[in-house]
């Protein structure tokens, strides 16, 4: 019963038959009618004209729009524990050719107005500090916690009372979305994001992530800078096909939202009192001592150690309802 993450979960029975039925010749690289019609669903997704990019992994979706983002000589402000910090491999750094993460922190891997300014308000306005160019949050955060579109407004606000970018790393934003229950639009472009790295391989995809830039003039530099970074793929129709799959009829909310219910299942198995974190998405964070871990793991439980006395398990958006209950349980039985 594996709950190590939902990047091992299958790929959606929707998107292989997409997989297939795109199977035919057709434009090489984005030329193919499943690529050009991108934009024109997440424009109707988003309530708003956008344009949208594939690209295969979600280090790449990050990196390519800080890059768009943020010059070499600048920086971005980020939550220490973000994914971007911490377990791209000085990816956005590449990406960017040398721009600066500048860590802030708060509960839960969530950022604040009060944490970003904390950051930016003490580094002088002189040639010899790096100065910020965007702020990149994650929803869901790498703990599991939500933002609301009031509280990403607040950093929206922020951002553009001091000139900067903001960018959302939705690996999980399906997750997010579905935890908060508001439309799409309302937690990124109304709240002020610019970019979003919108997450399917979590949720059903096989291989396709997507850039959505709520500024659609920054695609095209964007797509250059696909190209130079390797992530152009020549037979790209096989991973739109994979995204419109998920977007349709709202395929990717439905995911997310099993995922979350499986963990709310979960969470309420365990117990407040062993729970790290609120569970607000598909992300679980418990106490365990070495005992109580190895229990779990001597009666099949797959799961990552997190920190010292605490464990991390991940549930997917097709999770079997019996690993489900079968984890509770051993967790109310501890």
């Amino acid at each position: 019963m594996r709950f190590f993450s939902d990047n091992a979960a299958p790929v959606s029975d929707a998107v292989l038959a997409a997989m297939a039925a795109a199977n035919a010749a057709d434009a090489a690289y984005d030329g193919d009618a499943l690529s050009r019609r991108l934009d024109d669903a997440f424009s109707d997704l988003f309530e708003t004209r956008v344009a949208a990019l594939w690209v295969a992994t979600g280090t790449a979706a990050n990196s390519l729009a800080l890059g768009a983002l943020c010059p070499p000589w600048r920086g971005v402000v980020c939550h220490r524990d973000a994914h971007i910090n911490n377990d791209e491999a000085g990816a956005p750094e590449f990406f960017t050719h040398g721009a600066k993460l500048m860590p802030a922190d708060g509960d839960g891997a969530k950022l604040t107005p009060k944490a970003i300014a904390a950051v930016i308000d003490l580094i002088a306005d002189d040639v010899h500090r790096v100065q910020p160019a965007a702020i990149s949050i994650t929803n869901a955060t790498e703990y599991g916690l939500v933002y609301t579109p009031d509280e990403v407004a607040a950093i929206g606000a922020l951002a553009r009372a001091r000139g900067l970018g903001l960018h959302m790393d939705g690996a999980r934003f399906a997750n997010a979305v579905a935890s908060v229950g508001c439309a799409p639009a309302d937690v990124t472009w109304r709240a002020g994001v610019d970019v979003l790295s919108f997450g399917f391989v979590k949720n059903g995809g096989m291989s396709a992530e997507a850039l959505v830039f709520f500024q659609p003039e920054l695609a095209a530099e964007v797509a250059i800078r696909r190209k130079r970074a390797g992530h152009l793929l020549s037979k790209g129709r096989y991973l739109a096909a994979q995204i419109h799959a998920l977007l349709a009829d709202d395929l990717w909310l439905a995911h997310g939202r099993a995922a979350n219910d499986a963990a709310a299942r979960i969470a309420r198995g365990a117990g407040a009192a062993r729970l790290v974190h609120p569970v607000q998405a598909n992300e679980i964070f418990v106490r365990l001592s070495e005992a109580e871990a190895a229990a779990l793991r001597a009666q099949g439980f797959g799961f990552h150690d997190w920190a010292p006395g605490e464990a991390r398990f991940v549930t997917s958006w097709n999770q079997a309802e019996g690993e489900v209950d079968a984890l509770a349980a051993a967790l109310a039985a501890l």
